[in-house]
């Protein structure tokens, strides 16, 4: 009896040559098989694009983080990366890395954005693509040890592109108005953003 721990089966056939063993390769797949069903249902569960739940309300700030997202990029710098969120029916929070404060004109120029898109009612449109062919046509990606070899992605027209496993509104014009209530640190290098839909 053996646990492959995810090894691939060449480094596992090789140490177990230098012991003097030979390896079960039946034995070897299936409970190779087995680990990654249990990786995969452990990251499923630890990782629901933090979203406490999928109510209208929650998926709505979850599509606003989207749009947070890009608009961080284009207003702070192209830098910017999600480094966490976490998304109830009430408010949205969202954390990405930036050396400094964010000023009160960027924190303006972000809602702005944010808002222009929203009021154009752009339809958000999802499309499975392998993982390769996601980055090649410029999706951000996040977390990516969490992925499997296909991936949902998620378009706003030409102004967001990203990897996503969670739900979504059908068009930004369903979000309301966006409104951020903090910015603040989180950590060295972090903020953090608190926003609502209003």
């Amino acid at each position: 009896m053996y646990d492959t721990y995810g090894f691939p089966v060449e480094i596992t056939d090789e140490m177990a040559k230098e012991r003097g063993f030979a390896v079960d390769l039946d034995g070897y797949k299936a409970a190779f098989e087995e680990h990654q069903s249990k990786s995969k249902a452990g990251s499923e569960g630890k990782f629901a694009c933090g979203l406490a739940d999928h109510k209208e309300a929650t998926t709505a700030l979850h599509t606003a983080t989207h749009l947070l997202h890009a608009a961080l990029k284009k207003v702070c710098s192209p830098d910017v990366n999600q480094k966490g969120s976490n998304i109830t029916e009430e408010r949205l929070r969202f954390d990405f890395n930036l050396p400094q404060p964010m000023t009160a004109e960027q924190i303006k120029a972000v809602e702005d954005l944010v808002n222009e898109v929203i009021s154009k009612d752009i339809p958000v449109v999802m499309k499975e693509l392998t993982l390769d062919e996601a980055k090649a046509e410029g999706f951000t990606g996040l977390f990516e040890s969490k992925y499997g070899e296909v991936v949902k992605t998620y378009t706003i027209g030409d102004f967001s592109k990203e990897i996503c496993g969670g739900p979504h509104v059908e068009s930004t014009g369903k979000l309301g108005k966006f409104k951020i209530q903090k910015e603040q640190s989180c950590g060295s290098g972090i903020r953090r953003i608190k926003a609502v839909l209003e």
